[in-house]
């Protein structure tokens, strides 16, 4: 089964607590705080898995945890830090923030690894806040949570060339007699129920891949039939092949649906509309009026594309359009098709802003590095509170 759209949700270890501890030995007065600090939680990295080309295993495996880090212990013991995750994804998922829709990773490229839930760091032990005038502080800092999103992973096939049109028009067909795949072809509509790809090698040896997406047909863009399931996988070509059923044999009108499909095209994406597109006109050997196809070579020529005659069944012409085909990519140059957002990673020593408003006659101070230092005291001592004050003056000094 392909699978190609999912939601997961993923969240990054927690930090480990720092300890609360005082060294006590035999003729050693006075030791004073030995409280070690907790470990950093497991962070949650995405990276690029060879071997696969679906996301089948996350429709059964949707939730992602990452290992917690230990807390901290007396005599300044470290806590161990939380095992990092590692989340395997086929070549070309993009993963979203499903809350905000945020693309945070586009993974493109073999070996690529990227970072997408940062662990909590730990919490630092009592022995930390030992001062000239606080020499037994009897509160340590918590852990921070770990991130914890709901994601998007979303696959779209890398290709150089993408085969759109109506169903039964002849895409597969041409797929098949111009690489070794072997998708099923019949003659009925939607034949084709997921995307296929193939590798065109050339007779000067250079080679590029082909994607057949499963026929787009009127109202794809709204979510009509299988266009818009599938539409995404064409986002990374570089060129369009429209194939145009120009025989007659079902009663369509070629022109009609290139006007379809291109409108279907530019309501998906505007981006994608204007994508180099070369028109081919198939089932040239079955062609019952001859006037079809020269009312679509009008059309397409107004518009500025060049078109291509040829019959996959029989390869009448094919293969100069695969040359054509080839000579035209070597023009078209690769381009980052995906708009990654930074992401801020905030500490305590960022200048962040705050905001304090009155609610119910209190004031309530908001603010990122505001409450990462309440998430880190015990607000039940009052040393705790003391630090806290302190923390926050800091932070309004900036």
């Amino acid at each position: 089964m392909f699978t190609d759209y999912v939601k997961i949700i993923a969240k990054a270890g927690n930090g480990g607590n720092g300890a609360i501890s005082f060294r006590r030995e035999k003729y050693v007065a006075a030791g004073g705080p030995d409280g070690g600090d907790g470990g950093k939680g497991g962070d949650i990295y995405f990276e690029v898995d060879p071997d696969s080309n679906t996301l089948i295993d996350f429709r059964y495996n949707k939730k992602f945890k990452a290992e917690n880090g230990k807390n901290g212990e007396g005599a300044h013991k470290y806590g161990k830090s939380g095992e990092d995750l590692y989340i395997k994804v086929p070549i070309g998922t993009i993963v979203r923030d499903a809350k905000t829709n945020r693309v945070i990773a586009d993974l493109s490229e073999k070996g690529q690894k990227e970072l997408i839930l940062a662990g909590g760091r730990g919490g630092k032990g009592n022995s930390h806040f030992a001062t000239s005038t606080r020499q037994a502080p009897r509160f340590a800092q918590d852990g921070e949570k770990g991130e914890e999103k709901e994601l998007i992973l979303e696959l779209k096939l890398l290709a150089d060339v993408g085969l759109i049109g109506f169903p039964n028009v002849g895409k597969s067909t041409f797929l098949s007699m111009t690489t070794s795949a072997t998708p099923k072809i019949a003659d009925y509509h939607f034949t084709t129920l997921e995307p296929n790809l193939g590798v065109v090698k050339t007779e000067y040896g250079n080679s590029f891949v082909i994607a057949d997406i499963p026929g787009i047909i009127e109202g794809a863009s709204e979510g009509t039939g299988l266009g818009l399931q599938f539409l995404r996988h064409i986002e990374r070509t570089r060129l369009l092949l429209h194939v145009i059923d120009v025989s007659g044999s079902e009663g369509r009108n070629p022109v009609q649906d290139f006007y379809t499909i291109n409108e279907e095209l530019k309501k998906y994406s505007e981006k994608l509309s204007k994508r180099k597109q070369i028109v081919v006109a198939n089932k040239v050997d079955i062609m019952q009026d001859e006037n079809l196809y020269k009312e679509l070579e009008k059309v397409v020529k107004e518009k500025d594309m060049e078109i291509f005659k040829i019959s996959a069944a029989t390869c009448e012409g094919v293969s100069d359009l695969i040359k054509h085909v080839s000579s035209v990519l070597k023009t078209l140059p690769k381009e980052d098709l995906i708009e990654i957002e930074d992401r801020k990673v905030y500490t305590l020593e960022d200048k962040d802003e705050y905001i304090i408003t009155r609610e119910d006659g209190m004031f309530v101070i908001r603010g990122e590095a505001v409450e990462r230092v309440m998430r880190r005291v015990n607000i039940a001592d009052n040393e705790s509170l003391y630090y806290f004050q302190k923390s926050l003056d800091a932070i309004r000094s900036k």
